[in-house]
């Protein structure tokens, strides 16, 4: 597997934890958080992760809310790119995991291809922008609710991804 760049915005703390962990499973993984990397560092990498959590009623977390824009203007076709989120299935239920859709969204029109959808079964929520063709585009964490499912869904999501990266 070539290099790949996990991006994440963490402002708790959780998106960081996962990010690491999901970088651990994985190796060969360099971690950027969003916060002091600029938009184009994505095109060095082939295999790229993003990872956000979703605040409030269904908004980016800060750093994303920065970052976004930038990489909205890169032509990231050829590059292949898997996301994960992180919400609250209960609390917020109508909007679980929106940060992701959002910057799934994006990065398809930035010509990425990605990978890495999830299933939603096990999760209680009402909406979430992040469902694509019926299933979430990418991990589904719930620090809040289900972090003890947390370990065992990103091992099964990061074995799922040594076969779709290149």
């Amino acid at each position: 597997m070539q290099p790949t760049g996990l991006f994440y915005g963490s402002s708790t703390g959780n998106t960081a934890t996962a990010a690491r962990d999901i970088a651990q499973a994985l190796g060969n993984v360099t971690l950027h958080d969003i916060a002091e990397t600029s938009a184009d560092t994505l095109l060095s990498y082939s295999n790229i992760i993003l990872g956000a959590s979703t605040w409030g009623f269904g908004e980016l977390q800060d750093d994303w809310q920065q970052f976004l824009p930038g990489m909205a203007e890169l032509d990231l076709a050829g590059k292949t790119v898997a996301l994960f989120g992180l919400g609250d299935q209960y609390s917020y239920s109508d909007v679980f995991l929106d940060a992701m859709g959002t910057i799934h969204d994006t990065v398809v029109a930035c010509g990425a291809t990605v990978v890495g959808a999830w299933p939603t079964d096990g999760y209680e929520f009402e909406a979430s922008s992040a469902v694509k063709n019926g299933s979430f585009a990418g991990l589904a964490l719930d620090a809040d609710n289900q972090n003890d499912m947390t370990p065992q869904r990103i091992q099964q999501w990061t074995a799922q991804l040594t076969t779709m990266f290149r």
